[in-house]
């Protein structure tokens, strides 16, 4: 373990300037506070003239564009505190001092390099700090002075947005619908836009007052071609996050999620009750999602083989003349991903089917349900043999795999909703249902397998 103060065995100490290395770097902040600063060009250009003033050696330059504020984060930055380690040279040649650090983390390991040897001397363009307890002690004033000034300004940033909360203005970028004011004197104001502020309020009517769902909207946008202020169509998520925002109708919560609320002073593109009217709609839509997955159990176990969607359900009642009602139940792709899926519809008379066929070809192991479906075997045979007054007979290997997998079949045809669920719950999200067959999804089988073989 090498000694603090010492300079590392591979590296003498230098005697002389002549002999010193330096790292020209510069970086330039994309943060707000500091696009005042000079730019990495202008950086490099002055410190150049520093190096030639004063017969520097460069041996290497480094430019990067990144916050100083969070230790670490640099990748630049960590790849010359490496290289000094190295070796590689022995000084750091930079516009000023906080072009290093505003953190404390990263002006440690400065330091540390100092007090270790490998790093000789930091040179700005009118200081110099070397290993010497007054000039480290003000290298570290410098940089402590820049984490102060950032750490003021995330404070006033702060408040300056919370006064611009009391005063009805919401902060960030207008939503889809509004446009920020181009004039400097109303910062925060928003403006409607001409030309999504009528579909924004058609999304609200079509969902309260004609009972759209959320993806009918969304293929009637698709189909009309809207798009948002970044130039991208609406997607499905786009449309639940405009049927959330109150904003519309002219209330705001800032931050999200403080439960402070605001009246904006701009003008709103609905009324309240119309977004209520749109609420309650869109509630009692997820109020039936929730019933339907007890109506249709295995929703939640297939996915489209043709777009990976989801698979809903729906089901039809046929009435005969002599009073008898027929109930259908159809599966379907729910198009989330592709509005123009040609997947066909499937009866659950004939999935059932198909799902009882692949259950008893799998592995019972595979299913995680051969001690608990043997136990049951074992009891039902017991059962069976006192009916009949007949000892349990003795099953060869070869026997008692048949059983499981016919016990397990028989279970999935004739037993309960949850004994089937609880049978495909390993098969769930590998099941596939495309032209109207189902599949199993082999290669999420097998990292199943593989996870449980090998678990973390």
């Amino acid at each position: 373990m090498e000694k603090r103060g010492r300079p590392p065995k591979n590296q003498p100490a230098a005697t002389t300037e002549q002999e010193m290395k330096y790292c020209l770097y510069a970086r330039k902040s994309m943060e707000d506070e500091e696009r005042q600063a000079m730019s990495i060009d202008s950086q490099l250009s002055e410190m150049r003239r520093v190096a030639e003033r004063d017969s520097l050696e460069i041996a290497v330059i480094k430019t990067e564009a990144h916050s100083a504020k969070d230790s670490g984060t640099r990748e630049v930055y960590n790849q010359i505190i490496e290289e000094i380690k190295e070796g590689r040279y022995n000084g750091i040649l930079t516009w000023n001092a906080d072009r290093l650090s505003r953190n404390a983390g990263d002006l440690g390991k400065l330091v540390d390099l100092m007090d270790r040897g490998y790093l000789r001397e930091i040179r700005t363009f009118n200081q110099r700090f070397s290993n010497s307890p007054n000039e480290k002690f003000l290298l570290m004033i410098l940089c402590s002075q820049a984490k102060l000034e950032n750490d003021n300004k995330s404070v006033n940033v702060a408040r300056g947005l919370r006064m611009l909360a009391s005063l009805g203005l919401r902060p960030g970028s207008a939503p889809t619908g509004y446009i920020n004011s181009p004039l400097k004197s109303k910062r925060g104001h928003v403006e409607i836009d001409p030309v999504r502020a009528p579909i924004i309020r058609m999304i609200f009517e079509k969902t309260a007052r004609d009972g759209w769902p959320t993806r009918a909207v969304y293929r009637w946008l698709t189909s009309i071609g809207f798009k948002g202020p970044n130039g991208k169509p609406f997607s499905l998520s786009n449309v639940n996050e405009v049927l959330n925002r109150t904003f519309y109708y002219g209330a705001f919560e800032f931050p999200k999620g403080s439960g402070n609320w605001y009246k904006g002073v701009h003008t709103p593109i609905i009324t309240k009750a119309l977004f209520d009217a749109a609420k309650k709609r869109r509630d009692v839509y997820k109020m039936r999602r929730k019933e339907n997955l007890h109506t249709f159990p295995f929703v939640r176990m297939l996915k489209c083989g043709l777009c990976g969607s989801g698979v809903t359900a729906s089901e039809k009642f046929k009435h005969q003349q002599n009073g008898n009602v027929h109930r259908y139940v159809y599966y379907g792709c729910t198009r989330s991903r592709d509005t123009e899926c040609k997947a066909r519809y499937m009866k659950e008379e004939e999935m059932l089917i198909q799902l009882a066929d692949i259950v008893e070809k799998l592995d019972i192991d595979l299913l995680g349900m051969r001690e608990r479906l043997e136990r049951e075997i074992e009891r039902w045979y017991k059962i069976h043999g006192f009916l009949i007054g007949q000892p349990v007979p003795d099953r060869s290997r070869e026997r008692r795999e048949d059983d499981l997998r016919r016990y397990a079949k028989a279970i999935f045809l004739e037993g309960t909703i949850p004994e089937k669920k609880d049978i495909l719950e390993f098969l769930k999200s590998k099941l596939v249902m495309k032209d109207a067959r189902i599949f199993l999804d082999e290669a999420a089988i097998n990292q199943n397998t593989a996870n449980a073989e090998n678990p973390l």
